[in-house]
């Protein structure tokens, strides 16, 4: 009798024990399964937000000139220019030499920038000088272009720009020019290099060129502008950041005149084929969202 009931025990504990395995193994596997539906069935918040718009940094400044009262004039005067400049945020800062277009690179590698190019020159008035009496005056002229930039090393950039007019001037033009940039602290940074411009007969021809009515009028023989190198020079720049967002710089640019700028009975008995520029400016940045 005591053989049967240990033998029954056996059983029944047998058996219990194989009943919590299935139980067991059933649980974990719903659990497993539950553990791998969950990621698909409940994605993490803002899994499918869209991405952030790109941010872009825009520089915008004043800067006053003392320069010539016109091209070719040997008297100054003072007058103001805008400067403005456009750069995605996380690119470094861009150097600007003080005759560059504005413009912003729609292709960019480590060395090579090109991009649209922007420049705005201001009209001449009659009465902006005695020595333009009688040549009436010439528009504003919006140019308009593209321009290429490399960098030969960290510290040698050259540069070309090629704009064509229209409004006061309706040619093409083309400026090249290097530079040496040394940056003295990490504020001050120095640079300079040498200059060359060109301009087509119709770029040349509202401010150099004499037709016979103006010779009558002004007393100065007739001419015909010819397109070709319009003046040689060079540059020197200093800028300074007293904040990553604030700057300030001065420079010093001289060009001589040549060809037919240079011939221009305007230039040689009225004004001077040496022109300098002075300048002192100063720019603020600002980083926004793209809204479209």
């Amino acid at each position: 009798m005591g053989h049967i009931l240990v033998y029954r025990s056996l059983r029944f504990a047998a058996a219990a024990a194989a009943s919590l395995a299935v139980a067991g193994m059933l649980a974990g596997t719903a659990v497993a399964a539950d553990v791998g539906a969950a990621p698909g069935a409940y994605p993490p918040p803002g899994a499918y937000a869209p991405p952030a718009p790109p941010a872009w940094i825009v520089t915008i400044g004043v800067e006053g000139r003392v320069e010539p009262e016109f091209l070719g004039g040997d008297s100054f005067t003072v007058r103001p220019a805008p400067i403005f400049g456009l750069r995605r945020a996380g690119t470094p800062e861009q150097f600007r030499a003080p005759r560059d277009g504005a413009g912003i690179a729609l292709f960019e590698t480590q060395n090579l920038k090109i991009g649209p190019n922007f420049k705005l020159r201001a009209r001449r008035q009659e009465s902006d000088s005695s020595a333009l009496y009688g040549l009436g005056d010439v528009n504003w002229a919006f140019e308009v272009g593209g321009f290429v930039e490399y960098w030969w090393a960290p510290w040698l950039r050259s540069r070309a720009e090629v704009r064509q007019g229209f409004g006061g001037h309706t040619g093409v033009v083309a400026d090249l020019s290097a530079d040496l940039v040394v940056p003295v602290t990490p504020a001050l940074t120095l640079s300079g290099g040498p200059r060359l411009s060109f301009a087509s007969e119709k770029a040349l021809d509202p401010y150099f060129s004499i037709d016979p009515w103006q010779s009558f009028v002004s007393g100065l023989p007739t001419y015909q502008a010819k397109g070709g190198f319009q003046s040689v020079g060079a540059g020197a720049q200093a800028r300074y950041f007293w904040t990553p967002e604030l700057a300030t710089h001065v420079y010093v640019e001289y060009q001589r005149l040549l060809d037919g700028a240079a011939d221009s009975p305007l230039v040689q008995l009225r004004g001077s084929p040496d022109q300098v520029t002075f300048g002192f400016g100063v720019t603020r940045a600002f980083t926004f969202q793209q809204f479209w």
